[in-house]
Protein backbone atom coordinates (compact mmCIF):
# COMPACT_ATOMS: atom_id res chain seq x y z
CA UNK A 1 0.00 0.00 0.00
CA UNK A 2 1.66 3.84 -0.86
CA UNK A 3 2.01 5.87 2.13
CA UNK A 4 4.15 8.60 2.78
CA UNK A 5 6.47 9.74 5.59
CA UNK A 6 7.46 13.25 6.27
CA UNK A 7 12.01 13.45 6.19
CA UNK A 8 13.69 16.11 6.77
CA UNK A 9 15.45 17.80 9.39
CA UNK A 10 18.47 20.51 7.96
CA UNK A 11 15.93 20.87 4.94
CA UNK A 12 12.28 21.95 4.33
CA UNK A 13 10.31 18.66 5.06
CA UNK A 14 9.98 16.31 2.09
CA UNK A 15 6.67 13.78 1.50
CA UNK A 16 8.15 10.45 0.96
CA UNK A 17 6.53 7.94 -0.57
CA UNK A 18 6.96 4.44 0.32
CA UNK A 19 5.52 1.08 -1.14
CA UNK A 20 5.70 -1.39 2.22
CA UNK A 21 4.36 -5.78 2.25
CA UNK A 22 5.20 -6.56 5.78
CA UNK A 23 6.12 -10.73 5.87
CA UNK A 24 3.95 -13.27 6.33
CA UNK A 25 3.72 -14.83 9.76
CA UNK A 26 5.75 -17.87 8.75
CA UNK A 27 8.73 -15.88 7.15
CA UNK A 28 9.18 -13.02 9.70
CA UNK A 29 12.74 -14.86 10.64
CA UNK A 30 13.68 -14.54 6.82
CA UNK A 31 15.66 -11.60 5.78
CA UNK A 32 13.14 -8.42 4.21
CA UNK A 33 14.04 -6.57 1.07
CA UNK A 34 14.94 -3.13 0.79
CA UNK A 35 14.86 -1.59 -3.23
CA UNK A 36 17.07 1.33 -3.58
CA UNK A 37 16.65 2.99 -6.90
CA UNK A 38 19.25 4.97 -9.20
CA UNK A 39 18.86 7.93 -11.00
CA UNK A 40 16.00 9.58 -11.87
CA UNK A 41 14.46 6.12 -11.15
CA UNK A 42 11.55 4.92 -9.25
CA UNK A 43 9.90 1.93 -7.32
CA UNK A 44 7.86 1.56 -10.47
CA UNK A 45 10.51 0.33 -12.35
CA UNK A 46 9.94 -3.42 -13.87
CA UNK A 47 13.09 -4.51 -11.89
CA UNK A 48 11.45 -2.98 -8.79
CA UNK A 49 7.85 -4.49 -9.67
CA UNK A 50 9.09 -7.86 -10.18
CA UNK A 51 10.83 -7.75 -7.18
CA UNK A 52 8.12 -6.41 -4.91
CA UNK A 53 6.10 -9.44 -6.70
CA UNK A 54 8.93 -12.09 -6.29
CA UNK A 55 8.69 -10.90 -2.23
CA UNK A 56 5.22 -11.13 -1.78
CA UNK A 57 4.95 -14.49 -3.14
CA UNK A 58 7.07 -16.10 -0.92
CA UNK A 59 5.78 -13.91 2.24
CA UNK A 60 9.28 -11.93 2.38
CA UNK A 61 8.87 -7.99 3.53
CA UNK A 62 9.59 -5.30 0.85
CA UNK A 63 10.37 -1.99 1.13
CA UNK A 64 10.62 0.45 -1.66
CA UNK A 65 10.60 4.09 -1.59
CA UNK A 66 10.88 7.08 -4.23
CA UNK A 67 13.82 9.53 -3.52
CA UNK A 68 13.12 13.20 -3.21
CA UNK A 69 11.99 14.55 -6.60
CA UNK A 70 11.47 11.34 -8.14
CA UNK A 71 8.33 9.24 -8.35
CA UNK A 72 5.96 9.86 -6.51
CA UNK A 73 7.80 11.56 -3.35
CA UNK A 74 7.23 15.73 -3.05
CA UNK A 75 10.69 17.60 -3.60
CA UNK A 76 12.55 19.50 -6.74
CA UNK A 77 14.47 17.21 -8.47
CA UNK A 78 17.35 19.54 -9.20
CA UNK A 79 17.62 20.47 -4.96
CA UNK A 80 18.83 16.50 -4.51
CA UNK A 81 21.78 15.16 -3.48
CA UNK A 82 23.61 11.90 -2.19
CA UNK A 83 23.66 13.47 1.38
CA UNK A 84 19.91 14.06 0.87
CA UNK A 85 18.88 10.96 -0.28
CA UNK A 86 20.85 8.68 1.79
CA UNK A 87 18.94 10.75 5.02
CA UNK A 88 15.37 9.90 3.19
CA UNK A 89 16.42 6.21 3.04
CA UNK A 90 17.88 6.04 6.29
CA UNK A 91 14.59 7.41 7.52
CA UNK A 92 12.65 4.86 5.39
CA UNK A 93 14.64 1.80 6.86
CA UNK A 94 14.53 3.50 10.66
CA UNK A 95 10.25 3.36 10.28
CA UNK A 96 9.39 0.21 8.18
CA UNK A 97 12.83 -2.59 8.33
CA UNK A 98 13.07 -4.43 11.34
CA UNK A 99 15.25 -7.80 11.72
CA UNK A 100 17.87 -8.83 8.81
CA UNK A 101 17.77 -6.84 5.80
CA UNK A 102 19.40 -7.39 2.48
CA UNK A 103 19.60 -4.26 0.34
CA UNK A 104 19.05 -4.41 -3.22
CA UNK A 105 20.23 -1.31 -4.82
CA UNK A 106 20.62 -0.31 -8.61
CA UNK A 107 22.83 1.97 -10.02
CA UNK A 108 22.89 4.81 -7.92
CA UNK A 109 20.57 2.75 -5.04
CA UNK A 110 24.32 0.89 -4.80
CA UNK A 111 26.14 4.46 -3.96
CA UNK A 112 23.40 4.77 -1.39
CA UNK A 113 23.15 1.21 -0.19
CA UNK A 114 27.09 1.36 0.68
CA UNK A 115 26.69 4.43 2.55
CA UNK A 116 23.80 3.33 4.40
CA UNK A 117 25.87 -0.11 5.25
CA UNK A 118 28.74 2.23 6.96
CA UNK A 119 26.28 4.23 9.28
CA UNK A 120 24.05 1.39 10.26
CA UNK A 121 27.57 -0.24 11.41
CA UNK A 122 28.70 2.81 13.41
CA UNK A 123 25.29 2.63 15.05
CA UNK A 124 26.03 -1.15 15.89
CA UNK A 125 23.33 -2.25 13.40
CA UNK A 126 24.75 -5.18 10.35
CA UNK A 127 23.00 -6.13 7.00
CA UNK A 128 22.41 -9.37 6.48
CA UNK A 129 23.36 -8.94 2.87
CA UNK A 130 23.89 -6.40 -0.02
CA UNK A 131 23.10 -7.40 -3.88
CA UNK A 132 24.52 -4.71 -5.92
CA UNK A 133 23.03 -4.78 -9.64
CA UNK A 134 25.62 -2.28 -12.18
CA UNK A 135 26.35 -0.06 -8.78
CA UNK A 136 27.61 3.54 -9.27
CA UNK A 137 29.04 4.08 -6.17
CA UNK A 138 31.25 7.36 -6.23
CA UNK A 139 29.67 8.03 -9.88
CA UNK A 140 29.76 11.70 -9.85
CA UNK A 141 33.93 11.86 -9.21
CA UNK A 142 34.92 8.73 -10.87
CA UNK A 143 32.54 8.32 -13.86
CA UNK A 144 31.29 11.88 -14.95
CA UNK A 145 33.20 14.38 -13.93
CA UNK A 146 36.80 13.16 -15.44
CA UNK A 147 34.42 12.55 -18.72
CA UNK A 148 33.59 16.24 -18.87
CA UNK A 149 35.19 18.63 -21.18
CA UNK A 150 36.74 21.81 -19.93
CA UNK A 151 33.19 23.69 -21.51
CA UNK A 152 31.10 21.40 -19.60
CA UNK A 153 32.69 21.65 -16.23
CA UNK A 154 33.19 25.71 -16.87
CA UNK A 155 28.82 25.57 -17.43
CA UNK A 156 28.59 23.75 -14.13
CA UNK A 157 30.44 26.22 -12.42
CA UNK A 158 28.94 29.12 -13.79
CA UNK A 159 25.33 28.37 -14.12
CA UNK A 160 25.13 25.86 -11.30
CA UNK A 161 23.51 22.78 -13.86
CA UNK A 162 24.43 20.99 -17.17
CA UNK A 163 22.06 19.29 -19.21
CA UNK A 164 22.75 16.35 -21.32
CA UNK A 165 20.80 13.64 -23.41
CA UNK A 166 19.59 10.99 -21.98
CA UNK A 167 19.19 7.23 -23.00
CA UNK A 168 16.37 6.32 -21.17
CA UNK A 169 13.91 9.62 -21.39
CA UNK A 170 12.99 12.09 -23.58
CA UNK A 171 13.93 14.45 -20.71
CA UNK A 172 17.14 15.46 -20.07
CA UNK A 173 19.74 14.21 -17.71
CA UNK A 174 20.28 17.53 -15.07
CA UNK A 175 23.21 17.59 -13.04
CA UNK A 176 24.20 19.71 -10.50
CA UNK A 177 27.33 21.31 -9.10
CA UNK A 178 25.59 20.77 -5.40
CA UNK A 179 25.50 17.04 -6.60
CA UNK A 180 29.01 17.42 -7.57
CA UNK A 181 30.08 18.96 -4.50
CA UNK A 182 28.47 17.16 -2.02
CA UNK A 183 29.15 13.72 -3.71
CA UNK A 184 32.82 14.68 -2.85
CA UNK A 185 31.73 14.43 0.58
CA UNK A 186 30.18 10.83 0.36
CA UNK A 187 32.73 8.77 -1.40
CA UNK A 188 33.27 5.18 -0.49
CA UNK A 189 35.90 3.70 -3.03
CA UNK A 190 38.39 5.41 -0.87
CA UNK A 191 40.55 2.00 0.36
CA UNK A 192 38.39 2.02 3.43
CA UNK A 193 34.94 0.17 2.91
CA UNK A 194 33.50 -2.74 4.81
CA UNK A 195 29.90 -3.23 4.55
CA UNK A 196 30.01 -5.98 7.20
CA UNK A 197 28.14 -8.20 5.21
CA UNK A 198 27.96 -10.62 2.12
CA UNK A 199 27.94 -8.86 -1.23
CA UNK A 200 26.92 -10.02 -4.57
CA UNK A 201 27.27 -7.89 -7.41
CA UNK A 202 24.94 -8.24 -11.02
CA UNK A 203 26.93 -6.07 -13.41
CA UNK A 204 26.67 -6.29 -16.99
CA UNK A 205 29.55 -6.57 -19.39
CA UNK A 206 28.21 -3.83 -22.35
CA UNK A 207 27.23 -1.41 -19.85
CA UNK A 208 27.63 2.17 -21.03
CA UNK A 209 27.18 3.92 -18.13
CA UNK A 210 29.13 2.39 -14.97
CA UNK A 211 31.52 0.35 -16.92
CA UNK A 212 31.97 -2.94 -16.00
CA UNK A 213 36.07 -1.82 -14.17
CA UNK A 214 34.48 0.29 -12.39
CA UNK A 215 32.20 -3.27 -10.55
CA UNK A 216 35.67 -4.75 -10.64
CA UNK A 217 37.27 -2.15 -8.78
CA UNK A 218 34.57 -2.26 -6.25
CA UNK A 219 35.01 -5.40 -5.57
CA UNK A 220 38.78 -5.34 -4.98
CA UNK A 221 37.76 -3.21 -2.19
CA UNK A 222 35.61 -4.95 -0.69
CA UNK A 223 38.53 -6.96 0.56
CA UNK A 224 37.41 -7.46 4.33
CA UNK A 225 34.01 -8.82 3.15
CA UNK A 226 32.76 -11.94 1.37
CA UNK A 227 31.90 -10.55 -2.18
CA UNK A 228 31.36 -12.12 -5.31
CA UNK A 229 30.07 -11.09 -8.51
CA UNK A 230 28.48 -11.84 -11.88
CA UNK A 231 29.01 -10.68 -15.27
CA UNK A 232 26.10 -10.80 -17.95
CA UNK A 233 27.94 -10.52 -21.16
CA UNK A 234 25.83 -8.63 -23.42
CA UNK A 235 24.12 -6.77 -20.31
CA UNK A 236 23.48 -3.40 -20.28
CA UNK A 237 23.18 -1.46 -17.81
CA UNK A 238 19.63 -1.59 -16.87
CA UNK A 239 20.06 -5.17 -16.46
CA UNK A 240 15.58 -5.40 -17.24
CA UNK A 241 15.27 -8.42 -19.72
CA UNK A 242 13.25 -11.42 -18.64
CA UNK A 243 16.78 -13.25 -18.17
CA UNK A 244 18.10 -10.13 -16.26
CA UNK A 245 15.21 -10.05 -13.94
CA UNK A 246 15.42 -13.68 -13.46
CA UNK A 247 18.70 -14.00 -12.31
CA UNK A 248 18.48 -10.70 -10.08
CA UNK A 249 16.13 -13.14 -7.99
CA UNK A 250 17.65 -16.09 -8.10
CA UNK A 251 20.64 -14.85 -6.68
CA UNK A 252 18.50 -12.77 -4.22
CA UNK A 253 17.27 -16.12 -3.53
CA UNK A 254 20.72 -17.47 -2.77
CA UNK A 255 21.34 -14.48 -0.59
CA UNK A 256 18.24 -15.18 1.21
CA UNK A 257 19.16 -18.52 2.14
CA UNK A 258 15.35 -19.76 0.41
Amino acid sequence: MLQFIDVGKDEPSRKIAVEFIPASPGSAMLPGIVWLGGYRSDMSGSKAQALAQWCKERGLSCLRHDYSGHGQSSGDFEDGTISLWLEQSLAVFDRFAGGPQILVGSSMGGWIALLMARELARQGRFLHAMLLIAPAPDFTQKLMWPALSDAQREAINRDGRLEEPSAYSAQPNVYTRQLFEDGRKNLVMDGQLRTHCPVHILQGRQDPDVPWTHAMELASQLFADPVSMTLVPDGDHRLSRPQDIDLMLRLLAQLAGI
